[in-house]
């Protein structure tokens, strides 16, 4: 069933557990998640970055293969797809306009009053269209795609300024967390973060999921986070296991073969996180 992720994300807002937003990357990738997801009886959020979206050949390409596959696999659980990190008004367009569920606009490299105006131009365009929006302020440091970011905390302020002058459906607080590995142990602001969940009405995310020790998500959702991306986790595991495969097998060469052969690592890697985010 293909929703926006307004309904998912508040009621793990009121029942205090995340719910996974897993970075999709191919055919394969999205089979693995919705397979597992469903065999868990979870909801779902299937996110694509710019250049996945590239590499996949693009928007369309995704939403025909996820509606295929829901329809193949007989996926019956709530499923979102979402642009992660979509930098301009025009891709998220091409996003909703292709049948996206949910887009992010990331305006957070603007400041804040440049970042409500591009904001709000994607909510208005989405909202009428049944899209859910999600958005970002301060700016979530790490690597992401081609490029390095520097990190830049949230503050309340900001927060609510942002909700109040664009009504987006979810916010991601910049609050210590990062893309890809971390250098050192992991800083989030659980302080500010809880001070965030309680005065706005919408729920939070969480970007740079992996690499966080398991007992600081769990104290990131009882502060109010709802959603939790990953991506980085997913890759590794299932690089790890498809260059054991080539190592220990130098007959194979079906890519179905080799690509396959990290099937079972990404789905135990799946139910150990979603067990973690107490997903329901």
């Amino acid at each position: 069933m293909l929703v926006n992720f307004n309904e998912m994300l508040l009621n793990a807002k009121k029942e205090k557990y995340a719910v996974p937003h897993f970075n999709i990357n191919n055919l394969e990738w999205t089979k693995y998640i919705l397979e597992e997801c469903q065999n868990l009886n979870i909801p779902v959020i299937l996110g694509v970055s710019e250049g996945a979206a590239k590499y996949m050949g693009g928007f369309n390409t995704i939403t025909g293969m996820v509606k295929g596959l829901l329809k193949d696999l007989n996926i019956t659980i709530p499923v979102c797809i979402h642009i992660d990190h979509g930098s301009s008004f025009e891709v998220c367009k091409k996003a909703i306009d292709a049948g996206f569920t949910s887009v992010m606009i990331d305006a957070s490299r603007y400041e804040l009053k440049e970042n409500i105006k591009i904001t709000k131009e994607v909510v208005d365009y989405a909202h009428e269209r049944g899209v859910s929006v999600e958005a970002e302020v301060g700016h979530i440091g790490g690597t992401e795609d081609n490029h390095t970011s520097q990190e830049t905390n949230a503050t309340l302020e900001d927060c609510l300024t942002l909700y109040n002058s664009t009504k987006i459906d979810s916010i991601a607080p910049a609050l210590g967390s990062v893309h890809g590995f971390y250098k050192g142990e992991p800083n989030l602001d659980f302080a500010t973060m809880k001070i965030i969940n309680d005065n706005l009405p919408i729920p939070l995310v969480l970007h740079g999921g992996t690499g966080i020790p398991n007992e600081k998500i769990e104290k990131a959702i009882e502060n109010g986070i709802s959603k939790i991306n990953i991506n980085t986790d997913l890759q590794v595991v299932w690089s790890n296991t498809v260059r054991n495969k080539i190592k220990n097998d130098d007959k194979v060469y079906d890519p179905r073969k080799i690509i396959g052969s990290g099937e079972e690592a990404i789905k135990s890697r799946i139910k150990e996180i979603v067990t973690l985010f107490k997903t329901k």
